[in-house]
């Protein structure tokens, strides 16, 4: 059975993003990407690809959910999606979005959505984000990936807004460049 997968960065205080939806804290070097992108090559916006030398098949993950917000930047770009490698999934009551072939709008249910995904047969779930998607589907995430940044915003949107209690077990942690923690957490 598939698994649902929180992939994201993180601050030390639990934000995904400031008070405006800024990410501008998060560490960016080179060497930092590239220890990313060798383990996660699908998460790696298809547009920097090429210019970020990030190649090779995925190794997780052939679908991701998002929230709207989360889409919003390849919206911005021009894209519909900035992963059309994978089967997209955002979830959003809004109607006037961009239509493409991989991506399929969900307006209501994204607990029933998630659950028809792990039963189906391919790699695990990629959930990109936000903190209000990370809210909804928190009794179905199975594994967090947290890249935690060693830094302290004090305010912004929560890694999982609205979660009731979920307990967690941390599976191994590993340091990255620019002292970013890689933390697997499994429940």
């Amino acid at each position: 059975m598939r698994k649902l997968i929180y992939y994201v960065a993180s601050t030390v205080d639990g934000f995904i993003a400031g008070p405006h939806g800024e990410v501008d804290f998060y560490g960016q070097s080179p060497e930092l990407l590239a220890e990313i992108f060798a383990e996660y090559p699908e998460t790696c916006p298809t547009h920097v690809r090429d210019a970020l030398g990030v190649s090779g098949p995925a190794r997780h993950f052939d679908t991701v959910v998002m929230g709207r917000r989360t889409q919003q930047p390849a919206l911005d770009a021009g894209l519909t999606t900035a992963y059309p490698h994978l089967d997209n999934y955002v979830l959003t009551r809004h109607t006037d979005l961009p239509s493409d072939p991989v991506v399929t709008y969900v307006p209501t249910d994204p607990v029933a959505l998630v659950r028809e995904l792990k039963s189906q047969d391919g790699m695990d779930i990629w959930l990109c984000g936000g903190g209000q998607a990370a809210g909804m589907l928190a009794e179905e995430i199975d594994e967090l990936h947290l890249k935690v940044s060693p830094v302290l915003i004090g305010g912004g949107t929560p890694l999982a807004a609205t979660a009731d209690l979920q307990r967690f077990q941390l599976a191994s942690s590993r340091t990255l460049p620019g002292g970013v923690l890689l933390n697997l957490y499994r429940r």
